[in-house]
């Protein structure tokens, strides 16, 4: 699994440099594609329940599942979150970040780091004896803190021989509530805050999730390892 996450961060950065004004979300597929081919590693999503993609490319107010197309051009104050997991050996890697296109306004700014860091604060929560709603429970008091909101209708997941494995991993809730986490296990944790509210919906493409009230929103995904000594982050 850790050789899965070193190939999700290496793909990853190799996207995140094409992030440009002018880009389309196609050329950030194609990037990977190329990658994972001469990789000779598969990539976990495409196929998956019918994705047609190795990337899930979400702008703005797209919260999650974006599709990358060649119509979908990147622009100056655009913000891109970035999904991409592979399968090595039978086990999987999964993570994401969210890439300002450009230089972006003081409250995108604000929302990047404040995903973030949320991520990191649910990863410091990570040990074992540690519950599940110790880990949302520190996502969600860094995101409401902010001023931002977290996104209900989809969580984090167990990860290892299965891309979605139990437990779910809530991005909220309340701290000692939930699930022990036991050295062993390994979860992706994956905070999507909306800006406005957390409401969110689906397109008709059946796929990409957006926020209801249009209000931009970031994402932020490693998959963390539980050991005897704490957290282990696969994906750096």
């Amino acid at each position: 699994m850790r050789r899965a996450g070193r190939i999700v961060r290496e793909v990853l950065e190799l996207v995140r440099s094409r992030v440009k004004p002018g880009a389309t979300t196609f050329d950030l597929e194609r990037a990977a594609e190329e990658r994972l081919k001469e990789l000779d590693v598969k990539a976990a999503f495409k196929g998956y329940h019918g994705y047609p993609c190795v990337l899930c490319t979400s702008v703005n107010s797209e919260v999650v599942h974006g599709i990358p197309s060649p119509n979908r051009t990147l622009k100056q104050g655009d913000i891109v979150s970035v999904d991409f997991g592979v399968v090595v050996d039978g086990y999987y890697g999964d993570a994401a970040i969210t890439v300002p296109v450009g230089v972006i306004d003081a409250k995108a700014a604000r929302l990047l780091k404040a995903t973030e860091e949320s991520l990191k604060a649910g990863i410091a929560a990570v040990r074992p004896g540690a519950t599940l709603g110790d880990v949302g429970a520190a996502v969600q008091g860094v995101v409401e803190r902010e001023g931002f909101s977290v996104v209900r209708d989809f969580v984090g997941h167990g990860i290892g021989s299965q891309m979605h494995e139990d437990p779910q991993v809530p991005n909220f809730g309340q701290a000692g509530q939930g699930m022990k986490l036991k050295a062993g296990m390994v979860i992706a944790i994956e905070p999507m805050v909306n800006a406005g509210r957390p409401d969110v919906m689906v397109l008709d493409d059946g796929w990409t999730a957006v926020a209801r009230d249009g209000s931009m929103s970031a994402h932020f995904e490693h998959t963390v390892a539980v050991t005897a000594t704490g957290a282990s982050i696969l994906t750096e």
